[in-house]
């Protein structure tokens, strides 16, 4: 702020001439403040706003052209260089450097001398020495930045001898000065280096290894001038030719360290050790730097900054490196130490590398183009290992960044590796904890193990993020995959890729398992995968969005089971889990199957095939992990296939209802799936459904709605099994309903768990009670004392066995207790799993009539959820119902257009559905209710199969005739059934005290068919003097205003019902305001005001159609109204009151500002603060106190107060509260001045008088100091109004004290008045 205030003082002082530099100061400053705003926005803290200002200063400079104001310009800019907030420095810097670049006729040498002069670090004050420092820094800065410090020779000269002495502030710049001056040397050309710089530096460069800045100068020099800093200089300069040699080991190690630790809260590579390394490697030293100073020297420090930094050092020098340098780096003792700080860290909260080294090796991989070196570096990361696993991820996504070539001889080498695992190229090491846990375990089978896990997994993960890749590839890598998953090789066989290699160490069943469940993981990836390949026809596969198959539009699983069936007929390899005869048969059946689809293919159906063939061969993959139950379900899902693309199963009709279609057994099968813990099979089926849901049957819809029933009794056949990736839980679908209604029945579970716990207690009391007895310790006859030793250890070996079966059953009941949560959790996914089969359905069959049979099991599940616990999954599964129920059904635009011979049972429904929503406590709920029955309106409103013919249209244009055609056709709707289902719902809103119905729902009801507006219309005219309630009556005439103000309802009544229809409203609304009491009440404010809002609409008709309406009544009732009180003191309904009375030709009254009355006065003045302080007593005003013509005069020539002046000749200004001191909000609170009470139009009691007095009591000798100290013009004008003051304060405290005479003194108080 002191940089923006020093600103703000220059600019009057340049105005007052005492700018020398600037020829006009005040003909720049004339110009207006846009010019001046320029300096003030630079030095703001945003930078998009510095930066707009310095362009639009520059503009302004270039379209002026002139010389004042870039003289100005400068001088501002020279000063704000040294301005105390950190922000507006680097602005001013910058605007310096763009205002120099622009305009190059000024000099360098200049402008470097008005910020030694302005910026003298000799002659500044000490305060002000850190603001002069950064100002001859930022001074620098700018000459650098404009690009002409290095052509001016004499001007780089000065600045360089600038930021030597700029050194010596470290307390306030730190390493700043150096750094910049490393910065102008790299810019600098040779000979200038060589003829102007070197002898300055000479001093820095033979001390080169007294500190990093020094040294880090050094190092830029030897690189940018070589021919200037050659050997021999070097020699000369500190006694050795090269920086990396054996001598100076020591001394680079301490200055490395130095730097680790001053630079370790940038978290990145110091340049001093990045310039170090690149010297190194040009003198040939890099063995010698990288083993004596990096491992030997740095590594010993166990520091983590340290650390850090040879990590990074590590990773920057990845693309410096050669291939035997590169194995010197990877084999190291960096590497190790790396890799022990990744393992160490895992779990740690601390700060963790792995990241950024990978950010390391992307970069490297990315800018390599030697494949050579790309495999060196990813054979040497996968070889650091901890007990054999790699410590790099082996879902790294660095892979995609490699050459085909380096990317394939990688695939090659992770096969090798998993089929011949060389632990001896590895660089391992072991924590204490892994040694500590495997001390009696065979450590070399251990380590086979992992490393044989992260390779497959490495592999997996290659398919997924190579970019690189190619089909085959990825197939070469499923197959591995499949083939380890699930065979094994009787020997070396030459056909069969896999198996021409065989494992030097036979795997066991632990690692089947773990590459089955990866293998499962790349079905998914394969299934998901876009079609790979540069030619045309993959291509247009992918503008498609197909996924899944190959570029000649095979699928890949299918390729896998063609690969799996060759595998079945070899004689040199076995599965590991054999087939059987019934197997084997089913097996060929499922390829046969997917054989015959295929030749469906082209058809119209083709999605739908492909959706079956991937079902079908996925299910065949799972007969290699779980026999016994797939076989089965692949039987089921063959019939299943073959019925629903059969000719004949299309034009056959179901005669017999016991045996279940295709359709059905086909949904048993897809719910099952959806408990499989494979994200494949899943997503499948899904797909699946997808496909048979305009074959879905009502027996198949159901058996789907019975997972959310929860009174579904038990059925064998829709038993369905939920299943963990460790353990399976069999879950039936009345198992799983049982859940849905917990909330109706938790509390007697409750209950019951605690006489459980109650009998429990009891039970083990009585135990405890009888070992007790046996041992003869209740007896009261006999003390411990007389028990022998043996007794008692008897009796404590009972004791402890009792407590010990005592906590086992407590043990065994958490477990079932936590068994049951889970099997919550998992029936809660399962449902949501087959809520999205709801979806499905609802979006792709929404002109379906079974949609009808959902609504009714959808609000029961919403119901149910609302009633359940309120943790984070059950909100989720309300949340997601709720979404299915809102978008899916009632906001959808397409809906069953078929609903003629099904209108009675949709006619039920909706009486069902109004019904329940009536009789539910829970609002909430009850709007979904409502919400369906609407939708179910809209079903049968929008079908066209109405038997009577809708009336003609009056006339008008064509677009008005349609629309209103439309709204008087009712479609299927019975109107008059309905009408009488939402009249009771209406009634019950308006009556019963408790309604779950509310105001919103029937206006969306009006709103959205208006032709319920006329059945319905004469029950709200009924209610507006017949609701129960004072809010109902309120709810009543808003909904008849909102439905009146319909444009449509005029298109179902005649003119005459019209006019019948405002009468008896009117009436109605008369009646209803004459039951006002006189004192209105709160709930009856709300039915006031609702009825005067609609009796203003009606009035307003009445007066706009001219109807033959008569008045009279209303017109009594509301002059009685003005009458009351509480409509006067409530704006809302005042205001609601005149606006109906404007249409009976009568106006709002103005009310007449009269004269405050006294006893207001004498309220307000008892009501001041204690201590008030009169306008004329406060400094300001002080010395104002001028009598003209016997009256005081107001602040700023104004006449005297109002209440100074007589009666009736108040101005304007004082009827507007515009009177200083006075109050427009408070006209009437006086105050009090010259130590005279005002009049305000009242006498004022002279005990009030004293609140001010006392206050001037205590202050009255800072007064007396203040007006002794005043000016001698100003005595004359102090003097009287002292006297009058003084002579009023012992007037009013012998007012206070003499109380005997307080009337006769109020009679005077009004001095001025009289």
């Amino acid at each position: 702020m002191a940089g923006m205030e020093g600103m703000e003082e220059m600019e009057p002082r340049e105005q007052r001439g005492g700018g020398a530099a600037v020829t006009d100061p005040r003909g720049v400053l004339r110009q207006g403040r846009a010019f001046l705003d320029f300096f003030w926005d630079i030095a703001k803290p945003e930078q998009e706003v510095r930066l707009a200002a310095t362009e639009n200063l520059l503009r302004h400079l270039r379209e002026g052209k002139k010389d004042d104001e870039l003289k100005y310009t400068l001088k501002r800019l020279v000063e704000g260089l040294g301005a105390t907030r950190e922000a507006a420095r680097p602005g001013f810097s910058l605007a310096l450097a763009q205002v120099l670049q622009a305009f190059e006729e000024i000099p360098l040498c200049s402008i470097l001398e008005q910020i030694k002069e302005k910026h003298n670090l000799e002659k500044v004050k000490k305060k002000l020495v850190r603001n002069a420092a950064f100002g001859n820094f930022f001074g620098v800065m700018a000459l650098f930045q404009s690009g002409r410090l290095v052509k001016d020779q004499k001007a780089l000269l000065e600045s360089i001898q600038l930021l030597q002495q700029l050194t010596n502030h470290q307390t306030h710049l730190r390493d700043l000065p150096r750094k910049t001056l490393i910065d102008i040397t790299s810019e600098v050309p040779e000979t200038v280096f060589q003829e102007v710089l070197f002898d300055i530096l000479q001093g820095d460069l033979s001390s080169a290894f007294t500190s990093p800045e020094n040294l880090h100068l050094l190092l830029v020099g030897m690189q940018k001038f070589p021919g200037v800093l050659k050997p021999k200089k070097l020699k000369k300069l500190f006694g050795s030719p090269t920086v990396v040699n054996k001598e100076n080991i020591s001394r680079l190690v301490e200055l490395l360290k130095s730097v680790a630790k001053s630079e370790k809260e940038e978290k990145k590579l110091p340049s001093v050790v990045f310039d170090l390394l690149q010297v190194a490697l040009k003198e040939g030293a890099f063995e010698l730097f990288w083993n004596e100073v990096v491992e030997n020297g740095l590594l010993k420090e166990k520091s983590g900054p340290v650390s850090y930094m040879c990590y990074r050092l590590l990773g920057s020098a990845l693309p410096l490196l050669s291939m035997e340098q590169l194995q010197v780096v990877l084999k190291g003792k960096v590497m190790l130490h790396y890799g022990e700080h990744v393992v160490a860290t895992q779990s740690a909260q601390g700060f963790k590398f792995a990241a950024e080294m990978e950010g390391y090796i992307d970069t490297f991989l990315s800018g390599c183009d030697d494949p050579e070196r790309q495999l060196a570096v990813m054979m040497g990361f996968s070889t650091l290992t901890n007990q054999g696993r790699p410590v790099l991820l082996s879902a790294s996504r660095v892979v995609r960044h490699l050459q085909a070539v380096a990317l394939q001889k990688y695939i090659c080498w992770l096969k090798d590796m998993f089929l011949r695992p060389d632990l001896d190229c590895c660089l391992d090491f072991s924590s204490n904890r892994r040694k500590q846990n495997w001390e009696n375990a065979d450590i070399a089978q251990q380590k086979t193990a992992r490393l044989r896990k992260w390779i497959i997994h490495r592999l997996v993960s290659i398919t997924e993020s190579a970019t690189r890749r190619e089909e085959s590839v990825v197939m070469d890598i499923a197959r591995f995959c499949f083939f380890h998953a699930f065979f094994v090789a009787k020997k070396k066989n030459s056909q069969i890729a896999e198996a021409r290699v065989l494992p030097s160490e036979p795997l066991n069943e632990r690692d089947h398992t773990e590459i089955e469940n990866y293998f499962f993981g790349l079905l998914q990836t394969l299934n998901s995968l876009p079609v790979l390949g540069n030619a045309a026809e993959a291509a247009a596969l992918r503008q498609k969005h197909i996924h899944g198959v190959t570029a000649d539009g095979k699928l890949w699983i299918f390729l896998l089971a063609e690969y799996a069936n060759k595998l079945l007929s070899s004689e040199h390899v076995k599965a590991v889990k054999p087939f059987t005869e019934e197997q084997r048969d089913i097996w060929e059946r499922t390829l046969q199957s997917v054989k015959n689809l295929q030749k469906k293919g082209n058809r119209s159906d083709s999605a739908k095939v492909g959706a079956f063939q991937q079902l079908l061969l996925s299910m065949a993959i799972h007969l290699f992990k779980n026999q016994s139950e797939t076989v089965d379900v692949l039987s089921d899902l063959l019939n299943c296939t073959e019925r629903a693309f059969s000719k004949e199963a299309k034009k056959k009709k179901k005669t017999d209802n016991s045996e279940p279609g295709w359709v059905e057994v086909m949904v048993e099968i897809l719910l099952s799936l959806l408990a499989q813990p494979s994200l494949l099979l899943r997503r499948i089926s899904k797909s699946v459904f997808v496909w048979i849901c305009p074959n879905l049957t009502k027996r198949g819809l159901q058996l789907i709605l019975d997972v959310f029933d929860p009174n579904q009794e038990q059925n064998e056949e829709s038993a369905v099994v939920v299943m963990e990736e460790s353990n399976k839980k069999t879950k039936s679908a009345q198992d799983t309903d049982e859940e849905g209604s917990e909330g109706s029945s938790d509390d007697d579970d409750t209950d019951s768990g605690d006489e459980e716990n109650e009998e429990v207690d009891d039970n083990f009391r009585s135990q405890l009670m009888k070992v007790l007895q046996a041992g003869n310790t209740l007896e009261g006859d006999k003390s411990d004392e007389e028990l022998d030793d043996e007794a008692m250890m008897a009796l404590d070996k009972n004791i402890s066995a009792l407590f010990a079966e005592q906590q086992k059953r407590i043990q065994a009941k958490k477990d079932e207790k936590d068994r049951m949560r889970k099997e919550k959790i998992l029936r809660r996914d399962f449902k949501a799993k087959v809520l999205d089969l709801i979806d499905v359905f609802l979006v792709k069959q929404a002109e379906n009539p079974l949609v009808f049979d959902i609504i009714e099991p959808l609000l029961q599940l919403i119901e149910q959820c609302m009633s359940s616990d309120s943790d984070k999954q059950e909100v989720d599964f309300l949340q997601k119902t709720a979404s299915i129920f809102k978008n899916s059904l009632c906001r959808n635009k397409q809906y069953c257009k078929r609903v003629a011979s099904l209108q009675e049972d949709v006619h039920a429904l909706v009486q069902r559905l109004v019904k329940k929503a009536c009789k539910h406590t829970d609002s909430a709920v009850a709007l979904y209710y409502f919400s369906a029955s609407l939708y179910l309106l809209k079903v049968l409103k929008g079908n066209t199969s109405s038997t009577l013919p809708p009336p003609e249209p009056k006339k008008q244009s064509d677009s008005r005739a349609q629309q209103a055609s439309q709204l008087l056709d009712p479609g299927c709707l019975n109107v008059k059934e309905v009408a009488v289902i939402y009249q009771q719902a209406l009634t019950q809103f308006l009556s019963k005290r408790n309604s779950p119905l509310t105001f919103s729902m029937f206006h969306d009801l009006f709103k959205r068919f208006p032709i319920m507006c006329k059945p319905l219309v004469d029950t709200l005219v009924e209610f507006i003097t017949a609701a129960a309630r004072q809010h109902q009556q309120a709810m009543a005439c808003l909904l008849l205003h909102r439905v009146l103000l319909l444009h449509e309802l005029q298109l179902f009544i005649t003119e005459e019902e019209w006019e019948d229809l405002i009468t008896r409203s009117i009436s109605q609304v008369t009646e209803c305001l004459k039951t006002l009491g006189k004192p209105i009440m709160k709930a009856e404010k709300e039915k006031v005001a609702k009825s005067l809002e609609l009796l203003n609409f009606l009035l307003k008709t009445v007066t706009g159609q001219k109807l033959n309406v008569k008045l009279t009544e209303v017109e009594k009732v509301l002059l009685t109204l003005n009458q009351l009180e509480d409509i006067g003191n409530s704006p809302r309904l005042d205001s609601l009151y005149w606006n109906v009375m404007r249409w009976l030709n009568y106006t709002k009254p103005k009310k007449e500002k009269t004269a405050s009355k006294p006893t207001q006065g004498a309220e307000l003045l008892k009501r001041k603060k204690k201590g008030f302080l009169p306008e004329t007593k406060k400094r300001k005003n002080r010395k104002k106190g001028i009598q003209e013509n016997g009256v005081a005069a107001g602040e700023d020539g104004e006449p005297a107060a109002p209440e100074e002046q007589p009666l009736g000749t108040e101005t304007p200004k004082h009827r507007k509260g515009l009177v200083p001191g006075g109050s427009k909000k408070h006209p009437n609170r006086g105050g009090r001045e010259n130590g005279v009470a005002k009049a305000g139009g009242g006498d004022l009691p002279a005990g009030d008088e004293g609140d001010a007095v006392a206050d001037k009591k205590k202050k009255k000798r800072k007064r007396k100091n203040r007006k002794r100290k005043g000016a001698a013009d100003n005595e004359a004008e102090q003097v009287p109004a002292a006297k009058k003051t003084k002579g009023n304060v012992v007037q009013e405290t012998q007012q206070k004290r003499d109380k005997g005479k307080k009337k006769q003194k109020e009679k005077h108080a009004p001095v001025l008045q009289d």
